[in-house]
């Protein structure tokens, strides 16, 4: 496995640099190269399925497992804890795991152990010398080193196969796309059971040899200590993060100078933050797009090509197409779905063969969701979901668009917006806001700011206040939480 040699070889190369820091340690090459032998041991004696659950919080001993579990020739399966026990479950029943590497501080959290499964707990292990470990039947390109699964739009899980060479193509793209070395750190608190946790957070730091900071849970404040003391070159987060970040009251406009690349992705960074967080941090966030199915990144907007409200070319060795709903292959400036194709594409989703038909076109593109544009210089913007998409009086009206007039108000923190039935126009906007600490819920203000700066017919109907918007366990909006029935 090209990802796993590379990793081990960096590790080794340098045993006693840091690699890794976390809540808990700094983690040497070494350290974690001895806990991945032991973890490596210990899931040769308890687990004889090909595959093994890993449940661990952000930290330096997720890479560990995960290449103890290459070491040995298994496929890791990351398991989401913000999930239902119900869905947990499921996902250990999908994926056939008859073990998980955990911690007890997860395994309280979820309210107890799994049935079923195995735990291996390296909270409850010696790492002392070097035990024997065999690699046996080593993981090729093809083969699957990750199960991610993700929620969708609705229903069961669906496990994402991502192969050893989906992400070591996505690894080398970012590196080719965005230089990182041993004299870079990258700040993240994303969790590695999520795609950019994983890949663009842990493999790629690992791979490259530039060291990793993690913190498992996002604390404002802590963020900003982790800033000031380790002066990170590069910090991926998503909007919601960047935006509690810029209303921190005792942050200073000096804590992200060290940054050579503020990321955003996960969600559109709205023009009320990006603006916010340039006046008081001075730093410019560029915007990056991808899927779990796509290792993830396949776009990113580079500092020398920033552009607002796009999210950059794509990505070395990646194809992008607009399609029509036709299938008609769309021009310059034509909106019309996402689609792409390279190396970095997922495998299939694990036991669904219809579903993963369905993804696919008959070009071999990847279909999105995802509505966008590309512009003549091949510079991709990203307009909306296809299925989050409003018909109201027979105009397409994307969510985002109204969600970025609202979030102008001084006091609004966030917005979602929704459609709603209507017997005249079919569908209208509903728009919910979740409101900065002391404002004051003033609808009337909040209509008017809509009807001064888009059409009539997108201003929302009506427009309540929530304590807070219903998130995922990265902080993104999960629009298909809200309804016509939910209230404050």
């Amino acid at each position: 496995m090209q990802l796993l040699s590379s990793i081990r070889r960096r590790l080794l190369l340098h045993p006693l640099r840091i690699a890794v820091i976390d809540d808990m340690r700094a983690w040497r090459g070494i350290d974690i190269m001895v806990v991945a032998w032991h973890l490596a041991r210990a899931i040769e004696r308890s687990s004889s399925a090909q595959r093994i659950g890993v449940m661990l919080p952000t930290s330096g001993v997720f890479p560990a497992a995960a290449i103890a579990a290459w070491t040995l020739g298994r496929t890791v399966v990351p398991l989401n804890y913000l999930l239902s026990r119900s869905d947990l479950e499921y996902v250990a029943r999908d994926a056939g795991l008859d073990a998980i590497v955990t911690v007890g501080p997860m395994l309280d959290f979820i309210g107890g152990p799994l049935e079923g499964l195995t735990e291996i707990r390296p909270d409850r292990m010696k790492f002392t010398g070097i035990p024997p470990v065999r690699m046996s039947n080593p993981l090729q390109r093809d083969d699957l080193a990750v199960v991610l699964y993700t929620s969708g739009t609705s229903g069961r899980p669906k496990g994402v196969m991502l192969t050893c060479g989906n992400i070591a193509a996505n690894v080398r793209q970012i590196q080719e796309w965005v230089t990182f070395n041993q004299n870079d750190s990258i700040l993240g608190v994303l969790p590695q059971f999520h795609s950019f946790g994983l890949t663009v957070l842990t493999m790629m730091p690992l791979a490259t040899g530039a060291r990793a900071i993690y913190t498992a849970r996002f604390v404002p404040r802590k963020l900003i200590e982790l800033a000031r003391t380790h002066k990170p070159t590069a910090f991926v987060a998503i909007p919601s993060m960047y935006n509690a970040l810029r209303l921190l009251k005792d942050a200073s406009p000096t804590d992200f100078a060290s940054l050579r690349f503020s990321v955003s992705g996960g969600e559109p960074l709205p023009d009320a933050v990006y603006e916010g967080f340039k006046e008081k941090f001075n730093v410019e966030i560029n915007e990056g797009y991808g899927l779990t199915e796509t290792s993830p990144v396949t776009n990113w907007c580079r500092p020398s090509e920033h552009r607002r409200k796009c999210v950059g070319r794509a990505l070395p060795g990646i194809e992008q197409r607009i399609v029509a709903p036709d299938g008609k292959v769309l021009g310059i400036n034509e909106d019309g779905e996402v689609r792409m194709r390279g190396p970095n594409v997922m495998k299939g989703y694990l036991n669904m063969p219809t579903e993963t038909a369905a993804v696919f076109d008959e070009h071999g593109f990847f279909k999105t969701g995802d509505m966008g544009r590309l512009d003549s210089n091949g510079l991709l913007s990203i307009t909306g979901r296809i299925k989050e998409m409003l018909i109201i009086g027979g105009e397409n009206v994307f969510p985002r668009e109204i969600e970025e007039v609202l979030n102008r108000h001084a006091s609004v923190k966030d917005s979602a917006v929704i459609g709603m039935h209507d017997g005249m126009r079919g569908e209208v906007a509903l728009a919910f806001v979740e409101l900065k600490e002391g404002a004051t819920f003033d609808e009337s203000a909040l209509k008017a700011l809509c009807r001064e700066s888009i059409a009539g017919f997108k201003v929302p109907r009506e427009i309540r206040v929530l304590s807070e918007l219903p998130r995922n366990a990265t902080g993104k909006i999960v629009r298909r939480k809200l309804s016509a029935e939910t209230i404050a």
